[in-house]
């Protein structure tokens, strides 16, 4: 196979410049790797050299192939050393002038032929090339860090970057053993893009006093199938590199409400609560081992009342059998008795308000989160509302606990957590197809890779239904009255029309 580029220049020898390095090497390129700091290139090749021989130590390379990739990697000194490259892609600091004149020296030193590229993630690729002769042969080709481990690359166009720039340097991610995924350039390309609804939603829930974090992060692994919760996440990736990222992609949007930022992560970072790497964020942490908060324990009950199920609950039928089995005894009259327990379960709308609409007694009245089938999740979640007894809270815990599976209970929010979390990926990443940052199927791919989703926000809002996640978003909107929640109209026309919501017009 011939690759691509043969000779590629990496500039910026830190992590990111290292794991580029890496992987071009192993596509078949001969890699020149600069840094402007002393020694810094040498020890960049080192770090990369160390890798492969960690590899051979395991038995995934032989000496001799081990020995040929240590030898495509060259350290050098200066910018003109890179005359030769036929792609030379900059990893240097985030910021926009330092890049600016890097590229505007840079095509001084290379032939007119070859293609340049920056590994920005949150700058503007058309702003980065406004300095440039020829801006036509400069893209962004974004990796995400550890680069050998995350196997997805942003190919961004900038206003004028020529097609065929873009489809040589995808092809090339492809040839690096990655998928490649194209965007158009706009405010967080496709994954820091589409990312904005897991953490700032939840931050949301918490600001509203619904539940605290670990109850949210335990929520929506055990519920929806994340790997890892948001606060967990924002822990693990820093609030001195999560919140700029929040407050930058918010502004690039003229304060689009679907990203504002949240002053709970804003007072974090003020007091240097960032996370792992100091010890403290959201969560504690001892030797970098992350101190897990006991779950509540479930109630003891002396006995159980009767059920009684609201008409319009959300998989009704599912939900009767469910407490059937669970041996509680079912109400089946028009109208709740005076003792009964009466479940809710609404997509959207808070408990508060169905209570009310329904004239219920709402000192007696539970919510449940029937939006995921049962047997799908881990967890059930119930929510109070601001009336709701203490007895009838508790009956409900113990009810729905009695089959060993865990049960969280919250307060009243319009949503519950899973809901309104997942609704408000899949609006954005609906809002992403309509303004044609990038495909659907490169937008699942990459946040599915970028983020590690259980599915791709388009296929998590095809699993759920389009049509329920028009109702969680109206609903939503109803009990909060903010534009936040106003559904994309790539979702409201597909899910009017019983469409995919990858399904593109032709």
């Amino acid at each position: 196979m011939t690759v691509n580029f043969s000779n590629i220049g990496v500039i910026g020898a830190g992590a990111m410049g290292r794991g580029i390095a890496q992987i071009a090497a192993q596509a078949g390129s001969e890699v020149l790797l600069l840094d402007s700091f002393d020694g810094a290139a040498a020890r960049g090749r080192d770090a990369v050299l160390a890798q492969w021989q960690k590899q051979h130590e395991k038995g995934k390379l032989d000496a001799a192939q081990r020995d040929v990739l240590s030898a495509r990697v060259r350290a050098v000194d200066s910018m003109e050393a890179l005359a030769g490259c036929d792609l030379v892609i900059e990893a240097v600091v985030e910021d926009l002038e330092v890049k600016r004149k890097l590229f505007k020296e840079l095509e001084g030193v290379v032939s007119t032929s070859a293609t340049l590229a920056t590994n920005t993630s949150s700058l503007s690729v058309t702003a980065i090339a406004a300095a440039m002769k020829h801006p036509e042969r400069m893209a962004g080709f974004h990796f995400f860090n550890p680069v050998p481990l995350m196997k997805v690359v942003e190919v961004v166009a900038g206003f004028k970057t020529e097609a065929e720039v873009c489809t040589r340097l995808a092809g090339y991610g492809t040839q690096m053993g990655h998928s490649a995924v194209q965007a158009k350039d706009t405010p967080g390309f496709i994954v820091n893009h589409a990312g904005r609804g897991y953490g700032t939603e939840a931050l949301r829930i918490v600001g509203e006093g619904v539940a605290d974090f670990a109850t949210i992060d335990r929520i929506l692994k055990d519920q929806a199938g994340f790997r890892l919760g948001p606060f967990e996440l924002l822990d693990l990736t820093a609030l001195d590199v999560s919140h700029p990222v929040m407050e930058s992609i918010y502004r690039q949007y003229y304060e689009e409400p679907r990203y504002r930022p949240s002053v709970i992560t804003a007072q974090r970072l003020a007091a240097g609560a960032l996370g792992r790497k100091t010890g403290e964020g959201f969560y504690r942490y001892a030797d970098g081992a992350m101190q897990q908060l006991p779950e509540p324990p479930v109630p003891t009950v002396d006995s159980t009342p009767s059920v009684w199920v609201s008409p319009r609950a959300a998989r009704r039928p599912e939900l009767l059998r469910l407490i059937h089995a669970l041996g509680a005894q079912l109400e089946s009259g028009a109208t709740p008795s005076s003792a009964a327990l009466i479940l809710v379960a609404p997509l959207g709308f808070d408990v508060t308000t169905v209570a009310a609409v329904e004239r219920l007694d709402a000192t007696r009245t539970i919510g449940i989160d029937m939006m995921v089938d049962d047997a799908a999740t881990k967890r059930r979640v119930l929510a109070t509302n601001p009336a709701t007894r203490r007895d009838m809270r508790d009956a409900a815990h113990a009810l729905f606990a009695r089959d060993g599976k865990a049960v969280s209970v919250i307060r009243d929010s319009g949503g519950f957590v899973t809901q309104r979390v997942v609704a408000t990926i899949v609006n954005i990443a609906c809002d992403m197809c309509q303004q044609g940052v990038c495909s659907p199927a490169d937008l699942d791919t990459a946040v599915r890779l970028g983020l590690g989703y259980p599915q791709g926000p388009l296929a998590m809002g095809d699993l759920y239904g389009p049509t329920n996640m028009l109702e969680v978003l109206f609903n939503l909107q109803t009990v909060y009255g903010d534009p936040r929640y106003r559904p994309s109209p790539w979702l409201r026309r597909r899910g009017a029309l019983g469409l995919s919501l990858t399904h593109e017009e032709e």
